[in-house]
């Protein structure tokens, strides 16, 4: 796989610490020529008689040219993160020192890295497999605890190692098939159908169970949009700012005041949430910029993960005029919510300004609205209740993720295709199939188990993945 993919044997660099001013950068060099750069550019020392690992202090210099203090990291081949030699240089984090440190590099022959290259380079020498890799991409974009923990987990090969054992012993079964047909004049059978039918039983409820994490998994990655709707002055802008502890949104007596969508990003229990604050809703209004923020307000409610309708507790009553302004009539050519979304897990009813009424009163007042919760976002009263019944009906019970969880779409597709697979196996099982044709299914779920962890991949594919990289990682 390695020779057919173009550039893969040069020596490549580029700056690993984010660009811009900074006490120190880290330039990071990999490749059959790392160790030659270095020596031209490292008159202190000869590193190619140093050992691995190793920390070494001096001037760098193009010629007679200084370019600075460094200190310089040296990892041989095959003892490093890309499996080839790897030089890593710490200098003086002006923009224009790493300038000029790396065009030193690129005259000497280096050539500048592509997004990712590196870890590319380490998955095609064999120093971690494609889920793995993708995990440091994860890792680095990782913005709550959820995400670190998933992330360090695929990283260190826990979903590798659910994986390998599976593929592993499909592989022997698919062994002693393809023996059986070389014998198929005997009508031998080498390999035990119960045993078999037992492998695909425990297959199929791992593989069921990754495919559920995929909805978790989704969220940690990529978080979760809430929208705030309801009517005008209702107090949505106020319960934006509540929830963020700061005064993002304007807030004014005016019904109307916010005409556009207002998006912000909060941190609950190690969940984002992608809090957007609409445009109120009402049924009718002559303000044309007002109907425009209407007419947003309902595509965000049609986007959005999770739904809180808020409402006035000094108001008339709730649930008819909530079922009747989100059930929109074609015609009208607005979004249309069946009854039964807004009252399922979507929506979350919050009765705001019980500071003028009282929380009790509004209980009763309200006692058929489906689990309601009461507030006052201007006091700040009942701001910690809905966080927690947000992060629930995202983690439903669980506080943290725990073993593999499926992040990615890519891994989800392929185990669709593995489920298919094995159902197709077990099928062919009760059917007492031939081995040659359970040969075929055992391949096709091999195949995809393989496009998952990388043994089945193509130039193009790779180039996708890694190309979501960061430059230098």
């Amino acid at each position: 796989m390695l020779g057919k993919l173009t550039g893969w044997d040069d020596t490549i660099v580029a700056l690993s610490t984010p660009p811009g001013v900074g006490a120190i950068a880290v330039i990071r060099l990999s490749g059959q020529k790392s160790l030659e750069i270095a020596n031209d550019l490292f008159p202190a020392k000869d590193l190619s008689i140093q050992p691995t690992h190793t920390l070494h202090y001096g001037l760098l210099a193009d010629g007679d040219a200084v370019l600075d203090e460094v200190v310089i990291g040296l990892f041989k081949t095959p003892q490093s993160y890309t499996g080839e030699d790897v030089i890593e240089i710490s200098c003086h984090g002006s923009p224009y020192v790493q300038e000029k440190i790396i065009e030193a590099c690129i005259k000497k022959g280096a050539r500048m890295a592509k997004p990712g290259e590196f870890t590319q380079r380490a998955f095609l020498n064999a120093k971690m497999d494609l889920t793995q890799a993708e995990a440091v991409a994860d890792m680095i974009a990782s913005r709550t605890e959820a995400s670190r923990q998933s992330a360090l987990y695929t990283m260190r090969g826990g979903f590798s190692n659910e994986l390998f054992h599976l593929r592993e012993r499909l592989l022997s079964f698919s062994a002693l098939i393809e023996l059986e047909l070389d014998f198929s004049q005997e009508d031998i059978e080498f390999a035990d159908r119960w045993q078999l039918f037992q492998l695909i039983n425990e297959a199929t409820e791992t593989t069921e169970q990754l495919l559920e994490s995929f909805r978790l998994g989704n969220v940690i990655r990529n978080g979760v949009q809430a929208a705030i709707v309801g009517k005008p002055n209702a107090g949505k802008s106020t319960l934006l700012n509540a929830l963020l502890n700061e005064d993002r949104a304007i807030v004014s007596e005016i019904a109307g005041t916010t005409r556009d969508t207002i998006e912000e990003i909060i941190n609950i229990e190690g969940i984002l949430f992608r809090l957007i604050d609409t445009a109120g809703i009402r049924q009718h209004t002559v303000d044309t910029i007002e109907s425009m923020g209407m007419a947003k307000s309902m595509e965000k409610i049609r986007q959005a993960d999770i739904v809180i309708y808020l409402f006035d507790v000094n108001d008339g009553a709730i649930p008819a005029d909530a079922i009747s302004m989100f059930e929109v009539t074609a015609a009208e050519k607005q979004i249309h919510v069946p009854i039964d979304e807004v009252h399922g897990s979507k929506f979350i009813f919050v009765g705001n300004k019980t500071d003028m009424m009282g929380e009790e009163a509004a209980v009763k007042k309200f006692s058929d609205i489906p689990h309601p919760i009461f507030i006052s976002a201007k006091q700040h009263q009942g701001i910690d209740k809905l966080k927690k019944e947000l992060a629930g009906r995202v983690l439903q019970g669980k506080s943290q993720p725990e073993g593999t969880i499926v992040t990615h779409a890519r891994h989800y597709a392929a185990l669709q295709q593995v489920q298919l697979s094995l159902m197709d196996i077990r099928k062919g099982l009760d059917s007492h199939l031939t081995g040659d044709l359970l040969a075929l299914d055992i391949r096709r779920c091999l195949h995809y188990l393989g496009e998952i962890t990388g043994e089945v991949t193509n130039e193009e594919q790779l180039s996708y993945i890694f190309g979501k990289f960061c430059i230098g990682k």
